[in-house]
């Protein structure tokens, strides 16, 4: 077995090529938008609609891994993730890209919990802090190489060849996957909730692809309102049946263990706000301040080098003060700087501008390291596959919901004003919302115990 160090930096090679991936797309968005002759803010489907495979197969990832063995199904997800990549890379119509992305989803959703599963079963409890710091230093790489490499490549090349990238990445993934990482597998695995999975997936494809149209005119506001409704039906008689089911698909009785409930919630929450800032930011800084994909890349990615840094930083901070007042100040503070590019304008020294981002960038890594391990403090290693599935699901709700909500937002500004969505002016209110809702995370975050997450930074030389 690979040692507790190499085992998380293997699976971040799968992080890291998505998070390249996301980031290279987000700033390549306005460019794609002119190459396709789209509307802007309906590239947001091609953010969204990876978002929501990965919400519709990811609950099934845990059971995938129980029975095929980890290993496995983590180098069949990095290879569809790669054919997703390539079929991105061929498209010529917005239509095209978006079924591309629905196949990189897919792969991503095996890709991500499989590998996070990966890691946790192969780590002991006070070395999970810095095993997840390991994880994701790797994978943070993508967010500070991606928006100039993405930037570069749409300013002075071709956007196709943003996807091309990928495929090297994933070349070394499976060969590193196939040699260190063990083929973990449950020896009974539980029984596949199929019945589970026919309510919650289309029930989440159903909602989610609802909201997601609205205000698109892609489809007519009966058949918009029909997939809100008929998805959220589904996903109430899910809850219904999960409560009742042996071994649901996503399991809500994790909701019981006060810390995984508490880090769902109100990360969910969080993230909501977080995650409409990859969207934004390169359509203001594009085609409300005028710069190129690449100018935009060079002052964007200052907040993955702030991300990076955090993650050295992490576990000493949560040692010392505490997950509970750690999670509940950094909200508010994280929030301020989801807000500050709301002051932003064209003529804003673009060192200042960097130097917000950078500090935005520390706040968030610090808010998903302390998120993501606190999660699991209580889980009993048998329900780990349940709680990375169900912790997954939840993340990538939250990231479409943030998308979603910050079209809309722009959208009804621009209708307020009767100017165009991406009009500069539209931008200030959006940020304005999302920190808010950022920012109401800590009165979640503030109920967790006193002790919570102890056990997970325990000095681990007494």
């Amino acid at each position: 077995m690979a040692s507790p160090r190499v085992l998380p930096l293997i699976v971040a090679t799968a992080l890291l090529m998505e998070n390249i991936d996301a980031s290279v797309l987000s700033t390549s968005l306005p460019e794609i938008a002119r190459d396709l002759q789209s509307d802007p803010i309906h590239l947001k489907l091609v953010l969204t609609t990876y978002l929501l495979a990965l919400a519709v197969f990811i609950p099934a990832s845990g059971w995938v891994a129980d029975r095929f063995g980890a290993r496995r199904v983590f180098r069949w997800a990095i290879v569809v993730f790669a054919l997703g990549s390539i079929a991105c890379g061929l498209s010529t119509s917005l239509i095209e890209l978006v079924a591309a992305r629905a196949l990189q989803g897919i792969g991503g959703s095996m890709m991500m919990p499989v590998g996070r599963l990966i890691v946790l079963r192969g780590t002991p409890r006070t070395g999970l802090v810095a095993a997840l710091a390991w994880l994701t230093v790797p994978a943070l790489l993508g967010p500070v190489l991606g928006p100039p490499l993405g930037g570069y490549i749409t300013t002075y090349w071709d956007w196709r060849w943003i996807f091309w990238i990928n495929i090297p990445i994933a070349l070394l993934g499976v060969i590193l996957a196939g040699r260190y990482i063990p083929n973990l597998r449950e020896p009974e695995p539980r029984s596949f909730d199929g019945r589970g999975f026919l309510l919650l997936g289309p029930g989440l494809a159903g909602f989610l692809t609802g909201a997601t149209l609205l205000g698109l005119n892609l489809a007519s506001p009966w058949q918009v309102v029909a997939l809100m409704l008929g998805g959220a039906t589904l996903i109430a008689l899910y809850t219904r049946h999960a409560r009742r089911a042996a071994n649901p698909l996503v399991d809500l009785r994790l909701l019981a263990l006060p810390t995984f409930r508490i880090s769902v919630t109100a990360g969910t929450l969080f993230r909501v706000g977080v995650g409409a800032l990859p969207f934004l930011l390169p359509l203001m800084l594009q085609l409300g301040f005028g710069l190129t994909a690449f100018q935009s890349g060079l002052l964007t990615f200052s907040a993955g080098v702030g991300a990076l840094l955090m993650k050295f930083a992490a576990e000493p901070l949560l040692r010392r003060f505490g997950f509970r007042r750690v999670l509940t100040a950094n909200a508010v503070i994280s929030a301020l700087f989801i807000l500050a590019p709301a002051l932003f304008t064209p003529t804003t020294p673009w060192l200042l501008m960097a130097f917000v981002l950078f500090i935005g960038g520390l706040s968030r890594s610090l808010q998903f390291t302390a998120v993501n391990a606190i999660a699991y403090a209580e889980v009993p290693s048998e329900r780990l596959s349940s709680a990375t599935s169900f912790s997954a699901v939840l993340q990538q709700l939250s990231g479409s919901i943030g998308i979603t909500l910050a079209a809309m937002t722009l959208e009804g500004s621009g209708w307020l004003r009767g100017t165009a969505a991406t009009d500069l002016a539209n931008f200030p209110v959006v940020f304005a919302v999302i920190a808010a809702l950022s920012v109401a995370s800590a009165f979640l975050f503030i109920r967790l115990p006193q002790q919570a997450g102890a056990v997970l930074v325990r000095d681990r030389t007494h």
